[in-house]
């Protein structure tokens, strides 16, 4: 059960949602929202003065005063004209995380609506109505604008969504379920698409993606270790323990141990060193893990954390208009994540390079015919344009900014773009150690099979790729191959 006030941290919530677990509103938090809400409704009443997104318009229309009878139009027009975003729909697994996500932030009681509202919200998930959103359209600034307006328009009984495998009008979708479309209570469209639930549910997935890709080619280098009659001298302890960089010494360790049975990545070889992509795997793969490691604790906080403006203090008798929405903490991890992520790929590449120079016992291109037959030459070339590209996508997103709402948002995160390129480039990481994944295995079958670790003759198992004798299209090979269920 997914409880909604409870506090989570990014692998609890990821997991109990994947596993399409219930959500169910904690009675802590509906008395924290209830007396908010109420405290909000008591202070329109009393106080005459403008309260931004209340009695006012948005953006640079905040000195637009708002008629009590039009209040309620207002935040219907608001989720109506936000939403406006553009390019792919989002699948529906981060469209569950962003409901989840906005419906943890509302439920802290700070954003002045009613329980009806959230539990709008669990009702959507709960019966697995996904909203469709687009991709592209979000500053990451004012909060996810567009995404969060695309997300919330069912609400009203506006936009589409997906149930039961089809698009449907939300409407039509939201009759099927028997649930009635909201009326929406001052301020509450407002706080439904202010915050950062678009930048943190494309986040949160990088994250727990890039936890696994990590750990892959952790057990993917190791088999090219040994392809390339490495040495086991750089994952000693004793090297890491003078340089103890947590990642560093957790990386040193697995691969070690992948390698304690291995007859061929011995202290001693032929070999006075290795090169660095095979040798100083603890420090690069190390140093991703480091960042994956500091990434994942801002993302815990922001998950917790209430993200909308203005926002209602009844004990302390205030509402407070500041800038919580604003995503430059997500934008600034999401260009790290990237650039820690397009690293992996970067020295993945490098071992594919050595792996089919013909090198160490290893014939050109991993082929017995060289010249007649090209073997894995142009795998090489693909794992280059992706790194290259990867490359590319890494200039940070969060360094940008254009001024926007006639200037009274003049500084912008840009976080939900930072992190739609980062899911681009582990996609290609991902490419990359598939392709590292094959070669490694082609490598291996030209080795004393008897002496390799238990470990790699595991994955070769799993793999089930037998010796390539002649040219085949490894297009057709490369997209066959899942690493969650080899390695």
């Amino acid at each position: 059960m997914i409880e909604i006030g409870k506090y989570y941290t990014i692998t609890e919530l990821v997991s109990k949602v994947k596993a399409g677990e219930k959500a169910i509103l904690l009675s802590t938090a509906e008395d924290l929202i209830i007396k908010n809400h109420q405290f909000l409704l008591n202070f329109i009443l009393k106080s005459t003065a403008p309260i931004y997104g209340v009695n006012t318009g948005f953006g640079s229309l905040c000195n637009t005063k708002i008629s009590d009878n039009e209040l309620q139009i207002l935040q219907e027009n608001l989720l109506k004209s936000h939403a406006c975003g553009v390019g792919d729909f989002i699948n529906n697994d981060l469209v569950a995380l962003m409901i989840i996500l906005k419906a943890q932030s509302l439920a802290k009681g700070f954003s002045g609506v009613s329980v009806e509202t959230v539990s709008f919200l669990l009702a959507l998930y709960n019966h697995q109505i996904y909203p469709l959103v687009h991709e592209q359209g979000s500053l990451g600034a004012s909060g996810d604008l567009a995404p969060l307006a695309n997300l919330c328009l069912p609400m009203i009984g506006e936009g589409k969504v997906s149930f039961k495998g089809k698009v449907l009008a939300s409407k039509e979708a939201l009759n099927i379920a028997k649930i009635s479309p909201l009326k929406l209570n001052v301020k509450e469209g407002l706080a439904l698409i202010n915050g950062t639930q678009f930048m943190q549910s494309l986040g949160i997935y990088a994250i727990n993606t890039f936890r696994n890709l990590i750990n892959q080619a952790n057990a993917i280098a190791t088999m090219s270790l040994e392809a390339f009659d490495c040495s086991i001298s750089p994952f000693l302890p004793q090297t890491h323990g003078i340089r103890p960089h947590l990642g560093q010494i957790a990386v040193a360790a697995c691969i070690k141990d992948f390698l304690k049975d291995s007859k061929i990545v011995v202290l001693e070889n032929n070999n006075v060193q290795d090169p660095y992509s095979f040798r100083c795997i603890p420090q690069v793969h190390g140093a991703s893990l480091d960042a994956l490691r500091h990434i994942d604790q801002i993302f815990e906080v922001e998950i917790n954390s209430v993200t909308d403006n203005p926002n209602v203090f009844e004990d302390d008798n205030i509402i407070l208009s500041a800038g919580n929405f604003h995503g430059q903490t997500l934008a600034l991890q999401l260009d790290f994540l990237a650039i820690a992520a397009s690293e992996i790929a970067s020295i993945s590449e490098r071992r594919i390079y050595k792996l089919i120079s013909g090198e160490r016992g290893l014939p050109a291109y991993l082929t017995p015919n060289p010249g007649l037959q090209s073997g894995f030459m142009i795998a090489q070339y693909v794992a280059a344009a992706l790194v290259s590209q990867n490359k590319q996508l890494s200039t940070p997103a969060s360094v940008d900014s254009i001024v926007s709402s006639n200037g009274q948002e003049d500084h912008v995160s840009m976080g939900a773009n930072a992190a739609t390129k980062a899911l681009r480039i582990l996609k290609n990481v991902e490419n990359v150690l598939v392709i590292e994944l094959l070669v490694a295995n082609q490598s291996l079958y030209f080795k004393n099979m008897e002496k390799l670790s238990k470990h790699t003759s595991t994955i070769m198992a799993k793999l089930n790729v037998p010796f390539i004798s002649e040219d085949i299209v490894l297009s057709e090979l490369i997209s066959k191959i899942e690493l969650n269920e080899i390695v």
